[in-house]
């Protein structure tokens, strides 16, 4: 298993294509079948109402804010529907940081969502759940539990950003600690379900902090086996107030590089997305040539990356087509990457 300092000499090293080459070895090697998968599924924003104030978000809006909203359950339901009829197998519903939501109103739409449709939830983010069981004055255990009782079936990564708390006291100071997001993910494992892990580097952090946020993850996989798979992604400052300070963008060699150490890394992690929803279309496409065995989701909605400025967009074809011509089998997965669609 990789250690370390070598992941960090691999990082600061200018031979590219060997870093992709060793990535790639990794990928054959965990999946020789030259799959790589991607997901019809909506991202749904039940609330852009936040307490956190993170400089890294465009979304969030205060509490009381006119351009605030908390979406009732007809408009979800709805929004569901169309992810259905388009082919959608799960939706990836988060919100902000709502101070007024007890978990009652949580299971009382899980509940409404899975006596209406077939559909996979895969939502609420460690904050969210954090925040959740703080309002409702509840343990982590039994908020999940009774999530999933009501019919949470997965939980994605977000909220990690990068699990650094001298990183996270600059750019989020008020949302979850490092502890928090790994109590919040540890527990989810324990009461059954499985989850995402992610990161969001380019913030002006080091990659001595990258690695810290890596190491967090591999000891949690080491000891749960709960994460089905680890998306990296970059930050997007054009609309946000972090982006006055940090001057630069992660380039797409910076984003090549961390993926091919996250494939490297993570040999105890199935499943290493590469992005085209910030890095772009032929840079996820490179991406699959640098440890990358999926291209996330064709994503019928998604507004808070793009309210940070960040507008690519893609079609089932145009990412069946991506995959072909860089070499590989395109299916269709589902929420926990099975990939046993016939297309």
């Amino acid at each position: 298993m990789m250690t370390r300092a070598e992941a960090i000499d691999l990082f600061h090293s200018p031979d590219l294509i060997g870093i992709g080459m060793a990535a790639d070895a990794v990928r054959r090697k965990l999946h020789p079948e030259g799959i790589v998968s991607y997901i019809i599924d909506r991202n749904i924003n039940y609330t852009n109402v936040c307490t956190e104030y993170c400089s890294f978000c465009a979304f969030y809006r205060p509490l009381g804010h006119s351009e605030s909203y908390l979406h009732p359950k007809e408009v979800i339901f709805a929004k569901i529907a169309e992810t259905i009829a388009l082919g959608g197998t799960g939706i990836l519903m988060q919100g902000g940081l709502h101070p007024e939501l007890k978990i009652e109103w949580y299971e009382d739409l899980l509940r409404s969502i899975k006596q209406r449709f077939d559909i996979w939830c895969h939502c609420f983010s460690a904050p969210e759940i954090t925040n959740i069981a703080k309002v409702s004055g509840l343990s982590l255990y039994d908020t999940l539990s009774r999530l999933k009782d009501a019919g949470l079936d997965s939980l994605p990564g977000g909220g990690a950003e990068v699990l650094d708390d001298e990183v996270r006291q600059r750019i989020s100071r008020l949302k979850c600690t490092t502890q928090e997001w790994i109590d919040v993910h540890r527990t989810c494992h324990k009461v059954g379900l499985r989850s995402t892990a992610t990161m969001m580097f380019g913030t002006g952090e080091t990659i001595e902090q990258r690695m810290n946020h890596f190491d967090v993850v591999r000891k949690i996989q080491e000891d749960t086996g709960g994460f089905t798979a680890f998306i990296p992604w970059a930050f997007q400052r054009e609309y946000t107030s972090l982006g006055r300070s940090v001057k630069e963008e992660a380039t797409a060699v910076e984003y090549l590089k961390m993926l091919a150490l996250s494939r490297l890394y993570f040999e105890n992690i199935e499943n290493i997305q590469s992005s085209w929803v910030t890095p772009g279309l032929k840079t996820c496409q490179l991406g699959l040539r640098f440890g990358g065995n999926d291209v996330g989701s064709v994503m019928i909605e998604e507004n808070v990356v793009s309210a940070a400025g960040t507008h690519h967009q893609a079609t089932e074809e145009e990412l069946r087509r991506l995959i072909r011509d860089a070499g590989f089998i395109p299916k269709q997965r589902d929420s926990l990457y099975r990939t046993y669609y016939l297309n």
